[in-house]
């Protein structure tokens, strides 16, 4: 997987969201917010040329107290929602 050019993580009024920036985004009209968790994964995966959501649960265990079943579950929640707003392709 990996994060869409032009989609950029910004903080707007203590709220993480996902903003489209260049000309090919233009017309794009949905907010996506992030949750501090959601915020801190995509500024990990925005670092890489790819990633799995194994290692956004490694990434999740590593940052945060939560077991690696929890982790990996959320895991791939966060990226099947990703793909589903069109900010990450698989």
């Amino acid at each position: 997987m990996k994060t869409k050019p032009g989609f950029n993580l910004r903080n707007v009024c203590g709220e993480n969201i996902i903003v489209a920036e260049g000309k090919e985004n233009i017309d794009f009209s949905n907010i996506i917010s992030m949750n501090e968790s959601s915020a801190y994964l995509w500024k990990k995966a925005q670092e890489k040329d790819s990633f799995t959501p194994g290692d956004l649960a490694d990434w999740l265990t590593q940052e945060y107290d939560v077991d690696k079943e929890t982790a990996a579950a959320d895991a791939e929640t966060v990226a099947n929602q990703w793909v589903t707003a069109g900010i990450c392709e698989e």
